[in-house]
């Protein structure tokens, strides 16, 4: 260990919102860290990006510095955690380390999207340890509505840290592992300087329920029902997706599959062996010759997603399959933020057909996969840190958890957001410098930012469409022929009850005669006074200023 070596923290996304996270732990002196990764995860875009297929995190930081980033590691398989290496790895092309599940969803997920990067997956699970530049990293098995996920405990010459990643408590999960009680209580006793943990329930007072109370409740909804029950649920949920394919079984009932992210979802599942002893699942052609009290569809769109599964039978657009009066729908899930109205308009869809919906408000029938304030303080008992990094969440949800460590006795709990640099040994802990940071935009096949992929624009023609106008003039800069205005997405008519592009053909005359001839051969002169007449006489007549494009040419 050098004199000037230093210990620090950087998360590049996941502090200070939900999605996109993304941590960075640097070791050595300011000018020549060695970093590794935790978690490449993506966010989604909301109506305000149109066109937005995906959002990652601003990774140029540590592109620049590459060649010193050791390793990736991937807590597990949720999009917010791993969706982004696919994209982002070729840029960085260094081992990443995974559990047999993520990587088998990482391969699902490249052959849909028809993605070029074949990530080499180091295979890592629970109880393994890595090592790699002045880093040892051990994963710890924990409990999350996924399988397989881990939390680390990354051991360094300046103290050893604990990265929770995703967690919670269930002493009775469908699906293993249980948290790992013992192995954090003998990491605490070999010393934590820092935990960096996950806030997303911080919120919330109590315990979680356990996974096996959400299957009995799903189990008596399943017996009651006297029609077909639809059940949609986060496709990654694993050990949901088992409870209700038993419960279904219990019931005497078939299962249908819906949604082809839940299809690939259960296809690793079986490939790892984690889907054993449940009875095949029915095919959509199959459907409409059961019974309908004899049937269970585990479907997609528990988030309103207009193209999944859900949102379809609310519209009654599936060939095969289709809800009737009397059927059950159950959201096993909870509305992420943002998320609300579109869930609400598929509920709405379905009341009209005559479906009965059941939501997690009315019965027991989802619990979130994220530590409540008495699980959080379990973590803290068990690991003992001097300094607590609350991450993975909004501000609300990361200074509620800073609260709550302070309270529990816990000495140091700084204030850390995406892009600070978090010095946590040697000397105070403090944030010491910024990082580049910020959001990158996947749009089709490219990546880029906001002006690179032409989103910024796309936003302004969502809101005042757009205008070309083709103007020839001749030698003695007189029109040849008319101008052409095509104008899209603007009213047909004005104010007045005029067609709107004659209103704006007589402002691309106007501006052009204005200008003397002998001035007109300044062609960019004229050009942009033919655009600000346009976009002038578009705002008198409607009241918004269309993005106006003009092609001049002298002929």
């Amino acid at each position: 260990m050098a004199n000037n070596d230093e210990l620090v923290f950087l998360p590049l996304g996941g502090v200070g919102e939900i999605g996109m996270n993304l941590a960075l732990y640097g070791y050595g002196p300011a000018a020549n860290r060695q970093w590794i990764m935790v978690d490449c995860g993506v966010t989604f875009a909301g109506p305000d990006l149109p066109g937005v297929d995906l959002v990652f995190p601003d990774i140029s930081f540590i592109e620049k510095q590459k060649k010193n980033l050791k390793a990736i590691i991937i807590t597990h398989a949720h999009e917010d955690h791993y969706g982004a290496l696919n994209d982002l790895w070729p840029g960085l092309n260094v081992p990443v380390y995974a559990s047999g599940f993520t990587a088998g969803m990482l391969e699902a997920k490249r052959a849909y999207e028809g993605s070029r990067a074949e990530i080499p997956i180091t295979p890592f699970k629970a109880g393994d340890t890595i090592n790699v530049g002045p880093f040892s990293i051990e994963a710890i098995g924990v409990n999350h509505s996924i399988p397989e996920p881990m939390s680390l405990v990354i051991r360094t010459p300046l103290g050893n840290l604990v990265h929770t990643g995703d967690w919670k408590i269930d002493h009775n999960p469908s699906l293993g592992p249980i948290t790992d009680e013992q192995r954090f209580r003998a990491v605490g006793d070999e010393g934590v300087l820092a935990v960096m943990c996950d806030s997303t329930n911080a919120m919330r007072d109590g315990v979680s329920p356990s996974e096996e109370e959400v299957s009995e409740g799903l189990r008596k909804i399943i017996e009651a029902a006297e029609g077909r029950v639809a059940i949609t649920t986060f496709s990654s949920n694993v050990g949901r997706i088992r409870s209700i394919a038993q419960a279904a079984e219990a019931a005497g009932r078939e299962v249908l599959l819906l949604g082809s992210s839940l299809k690939r979802v259960t296809a690793v599942a079986h490939d790892v062996g984690i889907m054993e002893g449940l009875r095949p699942f029915i095919a959509e052609d199959e459907f409409g010759f059961i019974p309908r009290d004899k049937v269970v569809v585990i479907l997609t769109g528990s988030q309103g997603e207009s193209r999944a599964a859900l949102a379809k039978l609310s519209r009654d657009e599936m060939r095969n399959v289709a809800l009737a009066a009397g059927d059950t729908v159950v959201f096993s899930s909870r509305a992420i933020p943002g998320n609300e109205k579109a869930i609400q308009d598929i509920k709405n869809g379905l009341v009209e057909q005559g479906v009965h919906i059941v939501t997690d408000s009315e019965a027991l029938v989802h619990v979130s996969g994220h530590p409540r304030r008495n699980e959080l303080l379990k973590m803290y008992e068990w690991t003992r840190p001097k300094v607590l990094v609350p991450v993975h969440g909004e501000a609300a949800h990361l200074v509620a958890q800073g609260e709550l460590a302070l309270q529990a006795g816990i000495e140091t709990v700084p204030k850390v957001r995406n892009g600070d640099i978090l010095r946590l040994a040697p000397g105070a802990v403090e944030v010491i410098g910024k990082a580049p940071v910020g959001r990158v935009y996947k749009d089709g096949k490219l990546v880029g930012d906001l002006e690179e992929m032409g989103i910024a624009d796309r936003k302004r023609l969502s809101y005042a469409g757009h205008v070309s106008v083709n103007v020839l003039l001749d030698s003695r800069f007189d029109f040849v022929g008319d101008p052409d205005v095509v104008a899209y997405g603007l009213p047909e008519l004005d104010i007045e009850g005029e067609d709107m592009e004659d209103t704006l053909y007589d402002a691309v005359l106007g501006a052009v005669e204005s200008i003397p001839r002998t001035r007109r051969k300044e062609l960019e002169m004229v050009r942009e006074a033919v655009r600000r007449a346009v976009r002038s006489a578009a705002n008198e007549a409607w009241g918004k200023k269309p993005i106006v494009t003009v092609f001049l040419t002298k002929v």
